[in-house]
């Protein structure tokens, strides 16, 4: 139900050849303390735990949507969904660690947090099996799915892992082209959160395309703030994203809009009689927002772009909360 979000992804990137192992290989390595972590360290860190927000607000929303029409919960699709959502999110990890690697994307003078590959902790080989694995582990759920939801469900998950797969890699990877807002928006908003209430009702409402908007799009603020901060490696290394294509201002423009999609959604919700007056209770999660605006209005020239680092995080949490207040507002009846 994921894109490649590996860039969604930096908040611990959506989303090549050996000889760049040595290099950048020791460079990172340096940077892990206390020595290698164990291998479970190495994988969990690979996984990037304080990403697994992004998949999750999609779906308790799609949940929310769905029962406050009128479905029926059904636990089974709704972990499922919620399955899925993950281990794509994982995979999508998995991709952008290595295909960034082999791409050169990730230098040592990347503001982000440390990469497996880059550092060295995990062989290409290894990333591919923990690609193949999730991706297989994601596949056989979504059999589930297909079996409740019909076979385009097959079709839709075969486009979910060719995008996370194609974020960053393969031929044309359309995070280095300008497109991955336009993914993540598609993938986290859309199909995260349209598929979840379909699979929770069989039926497809206006209120479904409408609460999955303000979910996407913060989500996809998480990747705007990235691409933010890594213009001048990204910019370095050919990767042109929108951020780097439009400039600072834009992206900083990007990021505003998102969070004001979060407010006008819900109320416009509210007005058109597709959800109680509880709907507004995701705006109070846009609270956070102020310290996180902040500090992306005031990126410039002289930047320690680290600093944005917390507000990758930042605009994580706030999605999640939005998500569960959003869901919560959505279920009332």
């Amino acid at each position: 139900m994921t894109p490649g979000s590996g860039d969604v992804g930096d908040l611990a990137n959506a989303p090549g050849t050996t000889g760049a192992t040595g290099a950048t290989g020791a460079t990172g390595a340096s940077n892990v303390s206390g020595g290698r972590p164990s291998a479970v360290r190495i994988w969990i860190m690979a996984a990037r735990p304080a990403t697994l927000p992004a998949a999750i607000g999609p779906v308790l929303v799609g949940l929310g949507v769905a029962f406050g029409a009128g479905a029926a919960f059904r636990i089974d699709t709704a972990a499922a969904c919620l399955a899925v959502g993950l281990l794509l999110q994982i995979a999508a990890n998995f991709a952008n660690d290595l295909a960034d690697f082999r791409r050169g994307a990730d230098t040592p003078d990347r503001t982000g947090p440390l990469r497996v590959a880059a550092a060295g902790l995990l062989s290409e080989r290894q990333i591919e099996v923990g690609i193949g694995a999730v991706v297989g582990a994601s596949a056989l759920i979504g059999l589930y799915l297909a079996w409740v939801g019909g076979p385009a469900m097959l079709v839709l998950g075969a486009l979910a892992v060719v995008a996370l797969l194609a974020y960053t890699g393969g031929p044309w990877p359309y995070g280095y082209k300008g497109l991955g807002e336009v993914f993540v928006f598609a993938f986290f908003g859309l199909m995260a959160t349209g598929l979840t209430a379909y699979l929770q009702s069989l039926t497809v409402e206006t209120a479904y395309l409408l609460a999955a908007c303000p979910i996407g799009a913060l989500v996809t603020g998480i990747l705007i703030v990235n691409n933010l901060r890594d213009i001048p490696t990204d910019r370095a290394a050919g990767k042109r994203t929108l951020a780097v294509i439009c400039g600072e201002r834009f992206a900083k423009a990007e990021y505003f809009a998102t969070l004001l999609v979060g407010i006008v959604v819900p109320v416009a919700m509210l007005a058109m009689g597709l959800a109680r007056p509880s709907v507004l209770l995701a705006v109070a999660a846009l609270l956070m927002a102020r310290p996180l605006a902040r500090e992306v209005a005031a990126v410039g020239a002289g930047t320690n772009r680290r600093r944005l680092n917390v507000v990758l995080k930042g605009t994580a949490r706030m999605s999640l909360l939005y998500g569960v207040l959003f869901a919560v507002g959505l279920a009332v009846r």
